[in-house]
């Protein structure tokens, strides 16, 4: 009997027998059911519980140390059911040590569903069967779900480069995400309405994950890049992979490929220079969260603090890397958030970290008015460049009156020059939900938690401006800080409205298929929290406004939280948000 009309008898053998029945013959091309009959055309098994004979190829085995516990299990080319609806693989979910990669097998066991993965379980027994050609790989070309689940399991090649969109669980886990293209945060381009939340959902759906064949957590070697990553070998969000093939895998409720070997990994969004200073006469202002800049005591202890550092190693690692960010650039004004609100004595963290920064260099001080929150805004300039004029102003009314991070007002005039200008930083509420009830609840329209505490925060603030004391030859003033906004939402349109531009959104606008200037990534979409906005008298004389992408785009493993090789002083992942430098003629 030829192979073809033998699988022939044992698929007409199974379809007669009710599928509770187990079929007692265990010798290599008896009856076996069908993979796909497993599988099934929906989301679930129709043989839930059943026990059920198998016979196919082994396509992966994750059965080493910190692996799956189990092996994949794919039908030969030549005896699927040939149905693209239904998938041909199964994970074998066992500690048996039965086969090897390109081996058929036969397989006794207990059809479950586990955390949505359809899988073979309790195995009775496992024949090898002698070896076997891999079957062919399926050319994966829509990361859709309804396109995915019909692979499960299955050996697949993906047919286009992917971007990397996210590496947040690099470290903690080997994994990648990718995307057919980068993707941006709906609100960045769009007003906040259902329409924008459901982008959102099409973005996380249309997703793929690389893994790293293991279940272990904070592997060591980090697995990607290749080589393991480290300062200098990094890889970037918006890079490119290549030649990505494997198993498609589904578990923790995504979508994954357990590679079969290595991919090739494409640098394309790559480490840019600071940018240079404009020709003509000008002051640089240059605004960075610095993702909860704390110095302990400041005497070398005090650790762990309270949102920053761990230890006095991390915070040296992070001071040299903030130091490296902010100085390459060479401001002449340093408007930052996420500093630890903590006085302003020789101690403090602004004192220390102007210290760090060289003797030039001075901080604006409001001592009694910075709030009651663990972080604050602050100013630091170049006092061999710039004077700063006039007494500093917090606003600490309104909705800053017992909560918040009270906005930091200060009037800075460059040597010898007649015009000056006005910085103010706020920093507003976050979007995390804790805490939150009413208005600030999710709206479900792509703005978060607490847009209407931020949106009120905006409104105090140009209220509050028009009531400060004005002065003679003021060019005009900036807002600039982290608003925990993106650009379309509520608080940004009612400083617009307020006559207030983003500069870096009027030289840069962020369309869906392309945003080249951002300051942060959240859960694979990019946007832009951090702004630097113009008055209507201020705009004109802007020569330039945009971010330096040295933060959001570089894995987090390689910040200052991590006791990773690099610690060189180097801007590379200072902060989790990048900067905005705004170029100034006066």
């Amino acid at each position: 009997m030829t192979p073809s009309a033998r699988f022939f008898c044992a698929l007409t053998l199974t379809l007669v027998l009710p599928a509770s029945e187990v079929l007692a013959a265990n010798l290599c091309g008896d009856p076996a059911i069908p993979v796909s009959e497993i599988q099934g055309r929906g989301d679930t098994s129709p043989l839930v519980g059943d026990r059920v004979t198998v016979e196919g190829v082994l396509t992966f085995d994750a059965r080493m140390d910190g692996g799956f516990d189990g092996f994949y299990l794919q039908q030969a080319d030549g005896e699927t059911d040939g149905n693209p609806e239904t998938s041909e693989a199964l994970l074998i979910y066992t500690r048996k040590k039965t086969g090897a990669l390109g081996e058929r097998l036969r397989v006794t066991g207990t059809v479950k569903e586990f955390h949505d993965l359809t899988e073979l379980a309790d195995i009775r027994t496992i024949t090898s069967c002698g070896s076997a050609p891999l079957p062919k790989a399926q050319v994966l070309e829509l990361l859709w779900p309804d396109t995915l689940e019909s692979l499960e399991n299955m050996r697949v090649r993906v047919a286009q480069p992917l971007t990397i969109i996210d590496s947040w669980n690099l470290a903690r886990y080997g994994e990648l995400t990718l995307a057919a293209g980068d993707q941006v945060v709906p609100t960045e381009y769009l007003e906040p309405d259902p329409q924008a939340t459901l982008i959102a959902d099409r973005n996380r759906q249309q997703r793929l994950l690389l893994d790293d064949g293991r279940s272990v957590r904070d592997p060591s070697p980090i697995p990607w890049p290749p080589g393991g990553l480290s300062d200098e070998n990094t890889v970037r969000t918006g890079d490119k992979i290549q030649e990505l093939s494997g198993i498609l895998d589904y578990r923790f409720g995504a979508w994954r490929i357990q590679p079969e070997k290595p991919p090739i990994f494409e640098s394309v969004n790559m480490r840019l220079p600071a940018p240079g200073r404009p020709a003509e006469p000008h002051v640089r202002v240059m605004t960075m969260n610095l993702e909860n800049y704390f110095n302990g005591n400041g005497e070398g202890g005090g650790f762990p603090t309270a949102r920053g550092a761990s230890t006095a190693l991390a915070l040296e690692v992070q001071q040299r890397r903030l130091v490296a960010a902010l100085r390459r650039p060479d401001p002449d004004i340093l408007a930052i958030t996420e500093l630890e609100n903590d006085g302003y004595n020789e101690s403090s963290a602004i004192a220390q970290l102007a210290s760090a920064l060289g003797p030039e260099w001075a901080f604006v001080a409001t001592p009694g008015a910075d709030g009651q929150d663990k972080i604050r805004t602050g100013l630091l300039y170049r006092r061999d460049r710039i004077v700063a004029e006039a007494q500093p102003k917090r606003l600490n009314t309104g909705p800053f009156s017992n909560r918040g991070r009270p906005p930091l007002a200060q009037i800075f005039r460059p040597e010898g020059q007649r015009h000056a200008i006005q910085i103010i930083v706020p920093h507003l509420k976050s979007k995390s939900c804790q805490g939150a009830t009413g208005d600030n609840r999710d709206r479900n329209d792509g703005q978060g938690c607490y847009a209407g505490r931020r949106t009120e925060a905006a409104q105090a603030l140009t209220k509050w401006l028009d009531q400060l004391p004005q002065i003679p030859d003021l060019a005009g003033t900036l807002i600039t800080g982290d608003l925990n906004s993106y650009f379309r939402e509520a608080p940004l349109q009612a400083l617009q409205q307020a006559g207030f531009t983003s500069m870096v959104h009027h030289f840069h606008p962020c369309t869906a298929q392309q945003c080249d200037h951002y300051t942060y990534r959240y859960k694979g979409e990019k946007g832009s929290l951090d702004y630097a906005l113009a008055s209507s008298s201020l705009k004109p004389r802007i020569l330039g406004a945009r971010t330096w992408i040295i933060n959001a785009d570089e894995p987090a493993p390689l910040g200052y939280k991590n006791n990773l090789p690099g610690t060189a002083a180097s801007p590379w992942r200072s902060s989790d948000h990048n900067p905005v430098i705004t170029d100034i003629r006066l």
